[in-house]
């Protein structure tokens, strides 16, 4: 078990060139071969295991999700986050994401910076839209306000963020006057990032405030995201920001096995069982095995394989939009546990050192990969 870090961790700049790590929204579906389905608690317990390992292994950060139905586990990140935080020494924890419309910005800052507390500066918040909607009836918003909750309520995270005593108004929270929002993060500011699923107004708005993004590619080839980086890169330079300390993140589904046959058929079932019941509900078509293996392939969507196909997958990435974190989404259906930890410890102690040695050569090819 790792140590207690003794020292704020305030130095995030990606190890040559770029930061890997996990994302999670913890599911809790059907085991696809038995039916059989893990409990909410039991979930939960082995979330805070992974992110142990992943620390151990030598990954960069750590992102749970936020959801409010009965097939994932977590609806409260940050508690998820902190209950692993004594337990791991240098790796950054982060929502992924905060459903920000249908939270209260105020307490999201006092919970994220108690998160920053117990890990000693290695906190932050990842804010999105949702693209699930559960939580709007759930506490009292309306869909139909979906633009304007997001944008009042960025706005207000922002302002907690950087001001101890904040004086704030808008249409859809009761006015602040005056007031202190304690306890305040070891990090100043606490990192906010936006998380979009390839919605330009979304790119655009991350460029325009300077913002970390996040992008979700799960599914098409991630080169075609190169114009929305290019869009909110020319949002941040008109509003005089400097583009080479933006940060740019990707979050893609994918699975690390000591070869890329173990790997394609272990994740194929977990994955054909998700997409489906998704699609059930978004008028999707079936997904097939000739979907998933076209999603594998090397400009596809899908980070799947040996630990010298995915780095070279991750490099292509980072030649095509030049990211500096990437998130790997393993858990995307109920998995074995043992081979979840097997592919978060292969991504961070075999995936990562190739990625990181060919970016530091500056070559665009991570193996021999075919």
């Amino acid at each position: 078990m790792s140590e207690h870090s003794s020292t704020p961790n305030q130095d995030n700049e990606p190890a040559a060139g770029i930061e890997i790590g996990i994302s999670t929204f913890l599911e809790a579906t059907p085991d696809p071969e038995t039916g059989e389905r893990i409990s909410h608690a039991e979930r939960l317990r082995r979330a805070v295991e992974e992110i142990v390992v992943a620390d151990q292994a030598g990954l960069d950060v750590y992102g749970v999700g936020e959801h409010h139905r009965p097939d994932y586990a977590c609806s409260a990140p940050a508690v998820v986050l902190a209950a692993a935080a004594p337990l791991t020494k240098r790796i950054r924890l982060t929502s992924a994401v905060t459903v920000l419309s249908s939270d209260d910005p105020v307490r999201v800052y006092q919970q994220f910076a108690t998160l920053d507390g117990i890990s000693n500066g290695r906190a932050e918040i990842m804010a999105g839209r949702g693209s699930f909607i559960e939580s709007f009836p759930l506490f009292g918003c309306k869909l139909e306000d979906y633009d304007e909750l997001f944008n009042e309520k960025l706005e207000l995270l922002l302002e907690v963020c950087r001001n101890e005593i904040v004086t704030w108004r808008g249409g859809h929270r009761p006015a602040i006057d005056g007031r202190g929002v304690y306890p305040r993060a070891v990090q100043n500011p606490l990192p906010v990032w936006i998380a979009t699923g390839g919605n330009p107004e979304s790119a655009v708005r991350a460029g325009m405030l300077g913002l970390p993004v996040c992008f979700a590619i799960i599914g098409g080839m991630p080169e075609r995201f190169a114009p929305l980086v290019e869009l909110y890169k020319r949002a941040a330079v008109q509003a005089g920001h400097d583009v080479s300390k933006l940060q740019i993140a990707t979050h893609s589904h994918g699975f690390v096995a000591d070869t890329t046959e173990e790997a394609a058929e272990k994740f194929y079932l977990p994955t054909q069982a998700q997409m489906n019941q998704i699609g059930r509900e978004r008028g999707w078509p079936p997904y097939t095995r000739e979907t998933y293996d076209a999603a594998r392939s090397l400009r596809g969507a899908l980070y799947v394989g040996d630990p010298e196909y995915v780095a070279e997958k991750i490099v292509l990435l980072h030649r095509n939009l030049g990211v500096t974190r990437f998130f790997l989404h393993v858990n995307v259906g109920t998995m074995p546990h043992k081979d979840v930890l097997r592919a978060i410890e292969l991504l961070g102690t075999r995936v990562a050192p190739i990625v990181r040695k060919e970016l530091a050569r500056g070559t665009g090819r991570a193996g021999d990969a075919e």
